[in-house]
């Protein structure tokens, strides 16, 4: 019996995700224990590209703080720093302030789309890594990045997690967007940017 791409496909992935998931848990045990110079090229690296599995990050492209490529990767993926918030003039002190994030091509769209103001249009869904967390949001709408500003209540500091960035946001309507138990959950349902958060062990653990 012939089995169709797409049914294959369907049958794989959710295998695939829970083998990335695993190993993304084994590299996030260590996260936030790299030592250094915050500025250095040296730190930058190991920091972001540590925001994925190995098997991605050693072989991705690095962008450092500045806007420039400080390693040039060959497989496709990109990871940088992605706080939002005015970098102290030493640098991040840890790989969890610096809020690295890894993303292929598609992904990345999604990221420029975002910090551009733009409407994503994304030829696939995408996935997003980010074994150190991040610093804060609000989860009912983007651009909130102090917890005083945020709705009450919806203010949440993520630890290690993958984003899920969908080509059509209203496939994610039927995902809860409370935060609270851990399972997968919409950022900013109902906005073009809304995308699917999917927790990592150690996602609520104080930073």
């Amino acid at each position: 019996m012939k089995i169709s791409t797409e049914i294959f496909a369907a049958r794989v992935r959710p295998a695939f995700i829970f083998i990335a998931l695993l190993v993304l848990f084994t590299s996030c045990v260590e996260q936030n224990s790299i030592t250094g110079d915050p500025l250095s090229e040296e730190w930058q690296i190991a920091a972001f590209s540590s925001a994925a599995p190995e098997f991605i990050g050693d072989g991705a492209t690095i962008v450092g703080y500045d806007g420039s490529v400080i390693r040039q990767g060959s497989n496709g993926w990109t990871c940088l720093a992605a706080n939002p918030r005015n970098m102290p003039e030493a640098g991040w002190t840890t790989p969890h302030e610096a809020m690295p994030l890894c993303a292929d091509e598609v992904s990345m769209a999604w990221v420029q789309a975002y910090v551009g103001g733009e409407m994503p249009n994304l030829s696939r869904d995408a996935y997003i890594w980010m074994a150190h967390g991040d610093m804060g949001e609000d989860n009912t709408q983007p651009f909130i990045f102090n917890e005083e500003d945020a709705a009450p209540g919806n203010w949440i500091e993520s630890g290690p997690h993958i984003m899920l960035m969908p080509q059509d946001p209203s496939s994610l309507d039927l995902f809860p967007s409370d935060f609270n138990d851990g399972e997968p959950y919409v950022m900013w349902q109902g906005n073009e940017y809304a995308h699917l958060m999917i927790p990592i062990e150690g996602y609520f653990d104080d930073y």
